[in-house]
């Protein structure tokens, strides 16, 4: 699959590269696995000489070694002998930078907190001494966020402080997994794009996976996510794990009530069977895993709150893939593939009302945007969106199929949000029925 998008980020860090002709630059570079960091990175930069350093889990000296390598193939420095480590290579690099402008990348750069979390001293030692003169444009990159937002902005950590920039990679907007769909099936149907969409969540590397392979509709893409030697059955723990570490047990059944529709905090305790306030707090803010929604307009409503997953793909692999990994040791594949098209309507639904939100955030048309239900559930609006700069007030019900919208309930339903919120009096309001066919 070709690379895709990325305009504005590949001018923002082109101009970073450029102002560090003048003035150091240190740029962080964070953002989930398999979103498309490193591309990214190496398409920006490639249009001149950069030393790219990727860090594995090997001995610090013998990395240390083909790092010196790869630097000698860029800059005509002189670095001899044996044992050389990355605090005495980083120097090096810097007093280079004050004589000339070069860029350098280091690629998972977390991953030295598991060989030596010593090395952000040395890092940062040789950063504070050199930077007021060098001429570096220094990226670092790391798929781990909770470690490198630790690295970077914990103010009891070496290098706080000291980047210059901090850019986050996102999933591909809308348009654009729309864009590579088209390119792949040009004669795409509205469920092949909302099969993409609830599979990926744009993820690039997910996408590249599914369109390469041919998987360019909803039923193939079924078939290549849950066959046999799937990429996908060990992605969902192999991500999460290395962000977990040891706790990831209690972590995976908190994602995974919640993938299946338990959302409130004591339900979830209920199936659990422990606390998990520490848990849903961590999963929240660290690591960015879910979210709490609350009906819209309300101040405070802690018990009608819901939590849910915010990556489209871990809410459909701990929902699917994890939660039927029995079926998956027995290499029972059809009856795997089965119980998700059993599911997908249902499923996929959920994922079209998350769609049409995403679509107006990108717009930038509204100033507020979220879902209200009212505490006994007996009146829910999928997407309620407010535009303070206009006083405009929109009211949307989402179905895939349009012939089950009914826009006189949906009115009547509006009619009790706001009667009992007491917002929109006066504004202009629009309801609308968004389907398939919308999208």
């Amino acid at each position: 699959m070709r690379f895709y998008d990325r305009e504005g980020e590949i001018s923002y860090l082109r101009k970073e590269r450029d102002l560090s002709n003048k003035v150091a630059r240190l740029t962080v570079v964070t953002g989930r696995r398999r979103v498309g960091k490193t591309q990214l990175i190496q398409k920006a930069m490639d249009d001149q000489p950069y030393i790219y350093f990727l860090v594995t889990r090997r001995a610090e000296i013998d990395q240390c070694a083909d790092f010196i390598e790869k630097a000698k193939t860029v800059l005509p420095i002189s670095i001899y002998g044996e044992g050389i480590r990355f605090g005495s290579l980083f120097k090096a690099l810097m007093e280079e930078s004050c004589r000339r402008p070069f860029t350098l990348v280091v690629d998972e750069l977390q991953e030295f907190w598991k060989i030596d979390a010593g090395i952000f001293g040395e890092i940062q030692e040789h950063w504070d001494r050199f930077h007021s003169r060098s001429k570096i444009n220094f990226i670092t990159c790391g798929s781990v966020n909770t470690l490198m937002n630790k690295i970077f902005f914990d103010d009891g950590q070496p290098l706080y402080g000291r980047s210059t920039s901090k850019m986050k990679i996102e999933p591909f907007a809308l348009p654009v997994v729309k864009e590579i769909l088209s390119e792949h099936n040009p004669d795409w149907a509205p469920d092949d794009l909302l099969a993409l969409w609830t599979f990926t969540g744009g993820v690039a590397r997910y996408i590249e996976e599914l369109m390469d392979r041919g998987f360019v509709t909803k039923d193939a893409m079924i078939d290549g996510i849950l066959g046999e030697h799937s990429y996908f059955f060990d992605e969902g723990k192999s991500v999460l794990v290395q962000e977990f570490g040891k706790e990831y047990g209690t972590y995976f059944s908190v994602l995974s009530a919640i993938s299946r529709g338990i959302t409130s905090r004591n339900e979830i305790e209920q199936l659990v069977g422990t606390s998990i306030g520490g848990y849903l707090t961590r999963l929240e803010t660290d690591y960015g895993l879910i979210a709490r929604r609350q009906p819209f307009g309300e101040k405070s409503a802690n018990k009608a709150s819901r939590y849910f997953i915010t990556d489209n793909f871990f809410a459909f692999w701990f929902r699917f893939i994890h939660r039927n990994a029995d079926l998956i040791e027995l290499k029972r594949f059809d009856a795997l593939r089965e119980i998700l098209r059993r599911d997908y309507e249902t499923f996929s639904g959920l994922m079209l009302e998350r769609y049409f939100r995403q679509k107006l955030v990108e717009q930038r048309m509204f100033t507020g945007i979220g879902g209200w239900w009212n505490r006994k559930g007996e009146n829910e609006i999928d997407i309620v969106a407010e535009d303070k700069l206009s006083k405009r007030a929109l009211f949307a019900e989402v179905k895939r199929d349009s012939e089950r919208i009914s826009l006189d309930r949906l009115r009547e339903k509006a009619e009790a949000f706001m009667r009992s919120i007491g917002k929109f009096s006066g504004w202009r309001v629009e309801y609308k029925g968004l389907s398939l066919y919308d999208m």
